[in-house]
């Protein structure tokens, strides 16, 4: 089965106005499927193959010729070097839809790409599968325990996987492939650990300091590999809304991951009905829809314009959303029974950040809906975001 992605519109866009469009995103995220059947009249060339990739280091002038339009050019990381002739190229051509490069990097791919294709290729970012395309081919998980375990990689409902056996070999493959192109990092197993650290702390304001200790490394070597993380889109880091606010808000990030079913492996469960009693549960539901809170707006080619709020007196709005002039605050809850304490602290605070009622919501483990008003936030289920 063949699930729309919701980028499809915003890529077929900017096919027609830049000669390159980038599409970075985690590893098996559904790049390279998502591309072949959109734009089944262009040339697919994976780069990970070794003698493609031979070619292209060996010889990149002569591989820009074989693959000089039409092309997608599969995790382009792996030669950034042919970058600067690809930028040669477009510019003789000046023609749009040239290419579609991919990457499972970020900042590694980001800074060839200002050096030799700035003004000349537009940027998206794919992620794992969203609550809204898993909906549109009735492939959300029953319950909130299975969405939290299961995860949202592709392979996982196209080949019908056990969600604890892809975790365990992504982890591996991530390790083994990304993690050695990215820094050279000897001690593979304490990496391991580190990542292992990090699920723990999930939806928590990071500690570098304490996480730094706890894993045995320093804190240079720390931020080093959260950096690794953040690049390979393992995690993400959530920051503060301190705008012209001064000593009186939290100025750490806070620590989420892409995928919630890859924390899960991380942190040991190995099936749904685990989740029900976890300690972290409230934790992976929260970093779950922050999670999908940001594809929303990746998928839709914004910037990930999301904060969060947390004051010194320690109140604390999960997510804040700057959409043009407009502030959009929502509150993260695990239960399945609405309350109206749960906008207790946008209450507090609304007059503060200047928030209308009307933009705010409670985002919860329930199914009914209620609409926004002047006087009253809204409650959106997880199933309909």
């Amino acid at each position: 089965m063949i699930i729309q992605r919701t980028i499809k519109s915003k890529l077929e866009k900017l096919l027609l106005s830049f000669p390159v469009v980038t599409i970075t995103g985690c590893r098996q995220c559904g790049k390279s499927t998502f591309l072949k059947n959109l734009l089944p009249n262009y040339k697919y060339v994976s780069l990970e193959d070794i003698d493609i990739r031979m070619m292209a280091k060996e010889d990149p002038r002569h591989f820009i010729a074989v693959y000089n339009e039409k092309v997608i050019l599969d995790e382009i990381q792996q030669v950034p070097e042919l970058l600067s002739y690809i930028q040669t190229h477009v510019d003789s051509v000046n023609k749009a839809g040239m290419y579609v490069l991919t990457g499972s990097h970020n900042l590694l791919l980001m800074q060839s790409i200002s050096q030799s294709l700035a003004g000349r290729t537009a940027l998206l970012t794919l992620a794992p599968f969203s609550v809204e395309e898993l909906n549109s081919c009735n492939l959300l998980p029953a319950s909130v325990n299975e969405m939290l375990y299961t995860g949202s990689f592709p392979r996982i409902y196209d080949q019908h996987i056990e969600p604890s056996d892809f975790y365990n070999s992504y982890i591996k493959t991530y390790v083994d492939k990304d993690v050695r192109l990215l820094r050279n990092i000897s001690d593979f197993s304490s990496f391991t650990r580190f990542i292992k650290l990090c699920a723990g702390r999930c939806s928590q304001i990071l500690n570098i300091s304490q996480l730094a200790e706890d894993a045995g490394i320093t804190r240079k070597t720390a931020e080093s590999w959260l950096s690794i993380l953040e690049t390979s889109y393992i995690i993400y880091l959530l920051k503060p809304y301190y705008k012209n606010f001064g000593k009186r808000v939290i100025k750490n990030p806070k620590l989420y991951f892409y995928d919630t079913g890859l924390v899960s492996s991380l942190l040991g469960i190995t099936s749904s009905e685990q989740i029900e009693n976890f300690y972290m549960r409230g934790t992976l539901f929260e970093n779950f829809i922050v999670s999908e809170l940001i594809k929303k707006r990746i998928f839709a080619g914004k910037t990930d314009e999301l904060f969060f709020w947390r004051d010194s007196n320690g109140v604390e709005i999960d997510v804040i959303e700057e959409n043009g002039l407009e502030l959009y605050a929502y509150e993260i809850k695990a239960s399945e029974t609405m309350n109206s304490a749960f906008f207790s602290n946008i209450k507090k605070v609304k007059n503060v950040i200047g928030l209308d009622f009307k933009n705010t919501a409670v985002i919860y483990g329930g199914t009914r809906e209620i609409p926004s008003s002047n006087e009253c936030g809204a409650y959106i289920s997880w199933k309909k975001l």
